[in-house]
């Protein structure tokens, strides 16, 4: 059987991941999963029924009980939800009851999955992985600038703080740390436009994954 036709695009939050991979799968005819929703899911199920997102046993519970409804909910990119992400992704049981279903997706059509692990866990035989990364100053600011146009009122110095402290629990937790595969290509868009980020990142995945 030959290998799925697999994007992994890494990265951490406000990288621009998620814009590119959207554009990347719709260019390329590929299902296109955010498999950051799944751990953002959980983490609000955990929330939801007060308990605290670090406690293993809750937080497995949630992941094997995820439906495909709870990734529609509105409410998956607030603060409260990307601290409670981050908190249930270090946990091993979350991510072996997350991993089949990522697996499973990506198998089925192939797929442009964007997430923290995809190229190194998930797909570590995608014919293609980017790691999307961005200063930590060029990052906090459109997280900044996207929570405003949601009319949310946040101090610009307290985002980038609460998305320091998020990149440094993804970086050290001792499963699956967010890290480039060792042959990702990484792409910097901290002084890239959407456009010009897009037109990069489709040249290097048709290197890698012809079609």
């Amino acid at each position: 059987m030959s290998a799925p036709r697999v994007v992994a695009v890494d990265g951490p939050a406000a990288a621009g991941k998620g814009t590119l991979a959207r554009r990347l799968a719709a260019e390329l005819g590929l299902p296109y999963l955010d498999t950051g929703l799944l751990y953002r899911a959980v983490g609000r199920r955990v929330l939801d029924r007060g308990g605290d997102p670090r406690d293993a046993t809750t937080a497995a519970a949630e992941a094997r009980a995820l439906t495909a409804a709870d990734l529609e909910r509105k409410d998956l990119r607030t603060p409260e939800a990307d601290m409670a992400s981050s908190a249930v992704a270090v946990i091993p049981e979350v991510r072996a009851a997350l991993l089949d279903w990522q697996r499973d997706f990506g198998r089925r059509h192939g797929a442009v999955m964007d997430g923290r692990d995809i190229g190194t866990v998930i797909f570590p035989d995608a014919p293609a992985k980017l790691f999307v990364t961005a200063s930590p100053a060029a990052r906090a600011k459109r997280r900044w600038l996207e929570l405003q146009g949601k009319g949310v009122t946040r101090d610009l110095a307290e985002v980038e703080a609460e998305m320091a402290a998020r990149d440094a629990q993804d970086a050290q937790r001792a499963t699956a740390p967010m890290k480039p595969a060792p042959d990702a290509v990484v792409l910097d868009t901290t002084d890239l436009d959407a456009a010009a980020a897009f037109a990069a990142a489709l040249d290097l995945v048709r290197a890698r994954m012809p079609a």
